[in-house]
């Protein structure tokens, strides 16, 4: 049996990390604020036709910046996992202006024979972490937010700070992201959510990655059942798993009547109606918390390392 006092220290990287995330975010606004304002710009001119890559979390926070990117009208936007990237590295793949790389560690095997096979036939941009790791020889422009790195196997603040950085090139505000995930990251989690069976987590538009996002940390952390969906899917069969017992947890605008069929499941219903980049810590902060009481140690989750590196294969 774990101790209540040893179970404290369980993810002690994670809850400084996720706790940080309300003043990461500013000085993420600030740099991308003042990057944007010098000659020659890093991220790709409006208009102009890209893809975003990345593994794992950074794939999920590239679908948010894809979407957001298209719907502010700034041009065609394409997410990828890196590994299933259909670019113009070949006669066969679609064509772009250029192809930004989210990650956070700038070693994932996967990225960089990407930006590898890319060289010289498109332009790339790396958002990273670790600003001395391989990618910064692979990529043309580099944007490093060092000070979002992380020491937890399981991210936090360096995809939310990633996200926060892109999203505030396209001119959107982020204020009172900042002011709800103050809150977000310090509240007491209720026992309702600690001891819940299982989490489905949806979205639309930009927040469809962040619910992504959320069931990716609670299966990593936790070791749980979470999905996640669009939330104008959900009722096209997943709702058949809500119960008593279970969440359901919706980041952005509610699809009308999610609210009345969801309170004839009996499941937790959580549509709080904050910023959903708070929301997601938000999850941060539950998804350790569920952690801790099951003795698990979010900074080193089973079967996972800080970033994948493959073997080469004869």
């Amino acid at each position: 049996m774990v101790s209540a006092m040893s179970n404290n220290t369980l993810g002690a990287f994670m809850e400084e990390e996720l706790v940080s995330q309300p003043e990461v975010w500013r000085r993420a606004i600030e740099q991308c604020k003042l990057e944007q304002a010098k000659a020659g710009q890093l991220l790709p001119a409006d208009g102009e036709r890209i893809a975003v890559v990345g593994c794992g979390t950074s794939w999920f926070m590239a679908q948010s910046y894809a979407a957001a990117r298209e719907a502010a009208g700034k041009g065609v936007t394409d997410a990828f996992a890196a590994s299933e990237a259909f670019l113009n590295h070949n006669s066969t793949g679609r064509q772009y202006d250029a192809v930004i790389a989210i990650t956070r560690s700038g070693t994932t095997t996967e990225v960089l024979g990407l930006l590898e096979a890319l060289r010289g036939k498109v332009r790339t941009v790396a958002v990273i972490g670790d600003v001395n790791s391989p990618i910064i020889a692979l990529a043309d422009a580099v944007i490093g937010l060092s000070y979002a790195d992380e020491k937890s196997v399981v991210q936090t603040r360096f995809a939310t700070t990633a996200l926060v950085y892109l999203l505030t090139s396209l001119g959107i505000e982020l204020g009172t992201a900042i002011e709800h995930a103050r809150t977000a990251v310090t509240e007491p989690v209720s026992q309702e959510l600690l001891d819940a069976e299982q989490f489905t987590f949806l979205g639309t538009g930009w927040t469809v990655g962040l619910a992504h996002e959320a069931g990716l940390k609670m299966r990593e952390a936790v070791q749980g059942w979470t999905e996640s969906y669009p939330a104008m899917e959900y009722r096209h069969g997943p709702i058949s798993i809500a119960a008593p017992g279970r969440v359901t947890w919706l980041f952005g605008a509610q699809p009308e009547g999610l609210d009345a069929d969801m309170a004839r499941t009996g499941a937790l219903y959580v549509n709080t109606g904050k910023h959903p980049l708070a929301e997601l810590a938000r999850v941060h902060k539950v998804t350790l918390e569920r952690a801790r009481v099951r003795g698990l140690n979010p900074d080193l989750p089973r079967n996972l390392t800080r970033s994948v590196v493959l073997n080469a294969t004869a």
